[in-house]
């Protein structure tokens, strides 16, 4: 089974040189600090930067650096600043090659329900919106279950929708999984986690063909 730092070491193995990256609030903000040595990659953060770094070090922060979730961050060297206006002019023109969010849940035709649960005081959507309705590719980092080990993978999302038919592809602490015309289609497993163990932990229909290999990080 993986942590969030797991999960997001999983994770940036899906970045591939030249890419244009968002990384939204949670476990998608770890991926920055897992980004493959040498490789080319521009990391986007929606209040308005271009050339987003790993996280500072324990004495280094600078206040006026954070991400959209509010966190000290780093900046690379040729990194830019702007305007939200502008940031969301990218993301809207389908600038962004992909976009890694966190979930509350996913359904198996990849709706996606991430910014309000009914009751519970919310700031707002954010830009969650406008991402999962321009970006060219989306990668959801979740937990499988919730905390009282429910599924948040389901035959049809219960939470208002943040975005519909969107997502690609997910990886939580027990796999990594498509969303196919068919439902959700198991590619890898977490080390020491069974199929089986997935199955129970996936309320949606959920395909497993074959041996299904076990993911490297």
């Amino acid at each position: 089974m993986l942590d969030k730092v797991g999960i997001a070491k999983r994770i940036a193995k899906e970045i591939k040189d030249g890419y244009y990256v968002n990384l939204g609030i949670g476990i998608p903000t770890l991926v920055a600090n897992y980004i493959p040595a040498g490789m080319n990659v521009v990391l986007q953060s929606e209040n308005g930067l271009l050339g987003m770094g790993p996280f500072p070090f324990e004495g280094e922060e600078d206040p006026d650096l954070i991400n959209a979730g509010k966190q000290t961050i780093t900046t690379v060297p040729g990194s830019a600043f702007f305007d939200s206006a502008l940031s969301f002019g990218m993301i809207r023109s389908r600038k962004v090659d992909l976009t890694i969010l966190g979930a509350m849940e996913v359904s198996e035709n990849g709706d996606i329900a991430n910014w309000k649960i009914p009751g519970k005081m919310v700031k707002g959507m954010g830009g969650a919106m406008d991402l999962v309705a321009s970006a060219k590719n989306i990668i959801v980092a979740m937990q499988h279950v919730n905390k009282a080990g429910e599924s948040k993978l389901l035959a049809k999302c219960e939470l208002p929708l943040t975005g519909v038919r969107c997502v690609k592809r997910i990886v939580t602490e027990l796999a990594v999984i498509d969303v196919t015309p068919a439902g959700f289609k198991l590619i890898e497993r977490a080390p020491g986690i069974s199929t089986e163990e997935i199955k129970n932990a996936t309320r949606g229909k959920l395909i497993a063909e074959g041996e299904i290999p076990e993911m490297t990080l």
